[in-house]
């Protein structure tokens, strides 16, 4: 449930916007999106809202190369229905208090066209005026309209940094006096837009070339060039994802500071970064072979419909999540040219399964009593269930591993194969304290980051790696 506006401005730490008595007239601005329950004026039929997104990447993609490709914004409507839009009583009542006390109130946006904010801002009758940012159009309301007050500073609230049309200062998040001046992006937030602090996940690529034994020069060269391949692709698609759910992230008390959400980096303008990885990736993968791009052609395919719509749908959106780990695998056995395991293909999709899931339960768990995780399907009370389900996938992909262990594909590969079976009470260690940790809390967001950064995961792997050469 959200909390009441007067709680939510007073976190941000200004007597100004703690008391709307102690402002003076000081006129207050608020983003759209904090009138609007989420979703409520958006169609519900999974069509239509296929559609939105799809022309809203593709308005993105084409104002990136266009003249005012700095300026422009993506701003695809779905309309507005007042018979179905819900709003947050809290902010109502409170912005009603504010103009009834003789304070000005605006409404704003940038990623909504005019037409929209001008509905919302009529349909409750609350706003002194309001306003879109540019979109190769004419704003509703001039800067020369507003009140010259407007530029000597305001009182914000919003869940993250907006333009106002004609504007060169930029309205400050709560708890700001004054506008404060654009962000210049600099080299940090486009590392942090490419989510280059994810490459390492895609070290999967790697994993055909240890378990097939293949450490001859070329074929470590050609998965390191797969690795990269496989970056710059997860790049576009994690940018791709940045840009349809800019509205979900802004309202995100951490995914709020990304690079789009915040506003550092305009969406057209990441929408050209993003076709210049996605161009790398595939000229890469096309230098490997024509299979190994089949195979990133069909991971890009996968993750673009996991961000669409996949991802909304319970269940099938962590099973998502396991596939495209383990398309990282098969594609690094394609790479060199190695059929691919099956038991490396069952243990993969087990192990990817459960930690999916536990990144859920971890979502869950951040949430409070009776809500529902948004755009997920989940509630909070599933979380329960999905910690069983996350244990259960990650002992079945032991069992799995203890399978492999008696099979004929071992003997042909090993030459002391019983040493593998030390591996087992590790894998059984690290899975318990992955799931022991994310029940107590003490994992943020993505356990695969978590491992990454966990001193005694990379133990546990590191002695996973010299029983395995000793077992060669």
């Amino acid at each position: 449930m959200r909390s009441s506006v007067p709680e939510r401005v007073e976190q941000g730490g200004s007597d100004a916007l703690r008391d709307p008595l102690r402002s003076s007239g000081r006129p207050l601005v608020v983003d759209v999106d904090e009138v609007m329950v989420p979703g409520s004026a958006f169609p519900a039929g999974i069509a239509s809202e296929l559609s939105r997104r799809v022309l809203a990447v593709a308005a993105a993609i084409a104002t990136a190369f266009g003249p005012d490709a700095r300026s422009t914004h993506v701003a695809v409507s779905s309309g507005f229905d007042s018979s179905r839009a819900q709003f947050d009583r809290d902010t109502v009542t409170f912005l009603l208090q504010v103009l009834g006390e003789g304070r000005p109130v605006y409404l704003c946006s940038e990623i909504h066209p005019e037409p929209f904010v001008s509905a919302v801002a009529q349909h409750l009758g609350v706003f002194t005026a309001w306003a879109a940012a540019p979109a190769g159009r004419s704003p509703a309301v001039r800067s020369e309209d507003l009140p010259p007050v407007l530029r000597q500073g305001f009182d914000y609230i919003g869940s993250a940094t907006v333009a106002l049309p004609d504007f060169a200062s930029r309205v400050g998040r709560p708890g700001r006096s004054e506008p404060a001046a654009p962000v210049r992006a600099g080299v940090q937030s486009w590392l942090k837009l490419l989510r280059v602090h994810q490459y390492a996940k895609n070290a999967l690529v790697l994993v055909p070339l240890l378990t097939a034994h293949k450490f001859a020069p070329g074929s470590a060269a050609t998965s390191l060039f797969a690795v990269i391949a496989f970056s710059l692709c997860a790049s576009a698609a994690y940018i791709l994802n940045d840009i349809l759910d800019i509205r979900a992230d802004r309202a995100h008390p951490a995914k709020r500071s990304r690079p789009i959400a915040s506003g550092v980096i305009a969406a057209p303008r990441a929408a050209g970064a993003m076709a210049l990885a996605l161009t790398a990736a595939f000229a890469i993968a096309l230098s490997i072979s024509a299979a190994f791009a089949g195979v990133l052609l069909g991971y890009f395919a996968l993750t673009t419909s996991y961000s669409l719509w996949l991802k909304r749908i319970a269940i099938v959106d962590v099973v998502v999540l396991a596939t495209l780990y383990t398309v990282r695998v098969i594609g690094g056995a394609v790479a060199i040219s190695v059929p691919m395991s099956e038991w490396l293909l069952a243990f993969s999709l087990f192990i990817f399964m459960s930690l999916a899931l536990v990144k859920r339960h971890v979502e869950l768990a951040g949430q409070p009593d009776g809500a529902v995780l948004a755009a997920r399907g989940y509630r909070v009370e599933d979380k329960s269930m999905i910690a069983i389900l996350a244990a259960a996938s990650g002992f079945n992909a032991v069992v799995i591993f203890t399978l492999y262990i008696s099979s004929d594909t071992v003997r042909a590969l090993y030459s002391h194969p019983q040493l593998l079976w030390a591996c087992c009470p590790i894998l059984m260690y690290w899975i318990g304290r992955v799931m022991l940790f994310a029940q107590r809390g003490l994992i943020d967001d993505d356990p695969v980051m978590f491992a990454l950064r966990d001193r005694a995961s990379w133990i546990a792997l590191g002695a996973i790696g010299v029983i395995m050469l000793a077992a060669i």
